[in-house]
């Protein structure tokens, strides 16, 4: 049996980025677009530029940077958010239009109110508009999961006879099962008469838990591209999740009749970078990525493994990228060691000036701890990137009191707009005790909707990191910090999450639209 390639589509910066809180910056887009270029990720879905000003520049600014993989932009079978798709994508090198309507018959119904006439004869005049700015265009079908099967097979026919290359078949709601999901692909590839024509793709949600088992029932009944993305990041349930197909794939190939080209000794740095910017952790059980994958605790695991890996390991460790994850530099390393060590991991600072103040901050961090990881350089660098966007608040001091039987005390000052402040506040303990301070300085209005606490890396001089997310007049923003002291993480998680919403709010949230 010849050896079929399965088209690996990422799309955390889109429909990742729909996950409430999850909202990342253009830099941060373009951080973890190299990172899944590194990957060799075939597409990287980068936005949705007629979302905003600021998704639009996202979208243009991952276009700009990425060579090896190709960039694509969302839009709605609209031609206001075609031509905006279009001139987002304009210097790519390679560039993708990602066109799409709802066809179940709620959504024609309900949302749409057009007739199944009308759906057809829009998705048409959508690929022929797409294909003015590139040859590369792909069709989806929102709500495919809960849509007529001969409506699909007319639409999809009719789309592939106006020039899509790509033929999404989405689970927006997460509604299959498994066989169903297998059944509708096969089904679609064995009626449509130019089916051939295209490749044909999946994009599950996870609202049952099935994305990932959607998605490979799919393939195995011929679909060739894999829409998710990195950590299962979504919405709702989330997406499936990139590490589990390509590593189901990859492990399972006397079942597989087709095998990803992606480097997969990248994933796990690339999902603690997401991870890091976005502030959502990734639990400890979770496949592949997670802290205990593998992890063996109980003694006869452990006997086997040591008398032959594969007893109770179906794969290696280090080919998903695991390993001992150190860097032994510590105040005494050099310069050029750190910077080395940055490129290994992918970080580009962009300047001499920020690779110095990244190098002084890391000194900083080695006179606190005597090893240095490189999940604290992410942590460092992310911090650092997102304070300096929009910093009118700094953490100038913090003293906090907290025994047994006394009411906790924080005495904080800001600097704002480069003016120092200083205030007193009591709390229920030491961090509320800062956030009241913080607040009383501030005076954000926010309410508080998570706060998180992780430890980056093991051991008691570990650095903390805090995650919270504010909310306020409807805008959620995340807000993050690091540190060997939790509570100055804590309050730096807080002053970068006012930062925030101190910041311009040109960027809507993503989810004008979900496929």
């Amino acid at each position: 049996m010849s050896q079929d390639r399965l088209i690996i589509f990422d799309t955390t910066l889109r429909d990742g980025e729909q996950s409430p809180g999850a909202s990342m910056t253009k830099d941060e887009k373009v951080r973890i677009a190299r990172a899944l270029e590194k990957m060799r990720v075939d597409v990287i879905e980068a936005g949705f530029p007629i979302a905003s000003v600021g998704d639009f520049e996202a979208v243009k600014a991952v276009a700009d940077t990425i060579k090896e993989s190709r960039v694509c932009g969302l839009a709605r079978a609209l031609e206001a958010d075609i031509d905006r798709a279009g001139e987002a994508l304009k210097e790519a090198n390679a560039a993708r239009i990602h066109t799409f309507i709802a066809t179940s018959p709620v959504h024609m119904e309900r949302k749409l109110r057009m007739s199944p006439d009308q759906v057809v004869e829009q998705a048409v005049w959508a690929v022929k508009r797409a294909r003015k700015f590139t040859d590369d265009v792909e069709f989806s079908a929102e709500d495919a999961g809960r849509s007529e099967l001969d409506f699909l097979c007319r639409i999809f026919e009719a789309v592939i006879d106006a020039g899509a290359t790509t033929i999404n078949v989405p689970d927006t709601v997460g509604y299959n099962l498994p066989s169903q999901f297998g059944d509708t692909m096969r089904h679609l590839l064995e009626r449509i008469p130019n089916a051939d024509k295209a490749i044909f793709s999946v994009h599950c949600h996870n609202d049952l838990g099935l994305a990932v088992a959607n998605s490979l029932s799919a393939v195995m009944n011929g679909a060739r591209q894999v829409e998710c993305t990195i950590n299962g990041l979504g919405e709702r349930a989330g997406n499936a999740a990139l590490e589990e197909i390509v590593m189901a794939v990859r492990t399972r190939q006397d079942k597989f009749p087709c095998d990803t080209t992606l480097d997969t000794t990248q994933i796990v740095n690339c999902s603690k970078l997401v991870s890091n910017i976005t502030g959502f952790p990734v639990q400890p059980n979770k496949a592949i990525v997670g802290a205990n994958a593998f992890a063996h605790e109980s003694g006869i695991h452990q006997d086997g493994v040591l008398k032959h890996r594969e007893t109770y390991e179906i794969m290696r460790a280090e080919d998903v990228g695991w390993t001992q994850n150190r860097m032994v530099l510590g105040k005494h390393s050099g310069r050029n060691a750190f910077r080395s060590r940055l490129e290994e991991l992918g970080i580009d600072l962009g300047s001499e000036a920020e690779l110095n103040a990244a190098f002084a901050r890391f000194k900083d961090l080695a006179d606190k701890k005597h090893e240095v990881f490189d999940d604290d350089l992410q942590a460092l660098v992310t911090e650092k990137g997102i304070e300096a966007e929009n910093e009118r608040i700094r953490l100038v001091a913090l003293r906090v009191v907290s025994e047994t039987g006394e009411v906790p005390n924080a005495d904080v000052t800001l600097s704002i707009d480069g003016q120092e402040r200083s205030v007193s506040a009591e709390g229920s303990g030491p961090v509320d005790a800062a956030y009241r301070a913080i607040e009383a300085l501030v005076e954000s209005g926010a309410d508080l909707k998570l706060y998180s606490v992780n430890n980056i890396t093991s051991g008691t001089d570990s650095q903390g990191e805090v995650t919270v997310r504010l909310e306020k007049g409807g805008r959620l923003v995340n807000g993050q910090g690091a540190d060997t002291d939790i509570v100055i993480a804590s309050a730096k998680a807080y002053i970068n999450g006012c930062n925030k919403l101190l910041a311009p709010a040109e960027r809507a949230h993503p989810q004008v639209g979900d496929v």
